[in-house]
């Protein structure tokens, strides 16, 4: 496969963005959208990418702040999140920013997803992975034929996402880590949302919060 996953580390919770593109090809996606995502708003204008979709793996305060900047940089491109997390984008309670002492709203999503969905770019399928816990409606994009799972704030190298917060349920993010993302193949590249990539295999063998079988 062709597909190629570029990373930015922005704002100051250090949230991993992503240009997903592939090679020969003009369209790109954006996964998430942290603070000050100017950084890659000039690697999409340098690439002479055209952005197509901008995807949301969850709505904490981390992964949205920056979307009305992509926005106005990307006129007309829709953005997408899970159903349950539809409100979160515009209500600082939700969205968790309103502890942190600077509310972020920005403009609800174009679309909206269940899970289950297959969505299409360029040559590549992504299946839309429900992951819950970390907050309710929190996704997976899974690419099979690049061996690559875009996870969010689920699971991170040696570590799991948070579920303190009030939207939070631990027993659905260990249901998620263990019954949908530990099925993946091993050899699958996990791009979490803070901090180094890991792989599949790598979690189940070694995750001290939650083992494979």
């Amino acid at each position: 496969m062709s597909v190629r996953v570029e990373c930015f580390s922005l704002g100051p919770f250090a949230t991993n963005c992503y240009i997903v593109s592939e090679a020969g090809a003009a369209g790109c996606w954006i996964v998430d959208a942290s603070f000050a995502p100017g950084a890659m708003i000039e690697r999409v204008r340098a690439l002479g990418l055209r952005p197509e979709l901008f995807v949301l793996t969850h709505a904490h305060l981390d992964h949205i702040a920056g979307l009305d900047e992509l926005r106005e940089a990307f006129p007309g491109v829709p953005s997408i999140i899970h159903e349950a997390e539809k409100k979160f984008l515009e209500d600082p309670e939700l969205n968790l920013s309103a502890g942190y002492g600077f509310p972020v709203s920005v403009r609800a999503a174009e679309k909206t997803l269940r899970g289950g969905e297959t969505l299409t770019f360029g040559g590549s399928s992504w299946k839309v992975l429900h992951t819950p816990g970390h907050s309710p409606g929190g996704i997976t994009l899974h690419c099979a034929e690049a061996g690559i799972a875009l996870v969010g704030d689920t699971l991170f190298r040696e570590s799991i996402g948070r579920y303190d917060f009030p939207t939070s349920d631990e027993a659905e993010l260990m249901r998620s880590i263990r019954e949908v993302l530990y099925a993946l193949p091993d050899e699958t590249r996990v791009l979490p949302g803070h901090g180094p990539e890991t792989t599949i295999g790598h979690e189940k063998r070694g995750n001290p919060f939650v083992r494979g079988k």
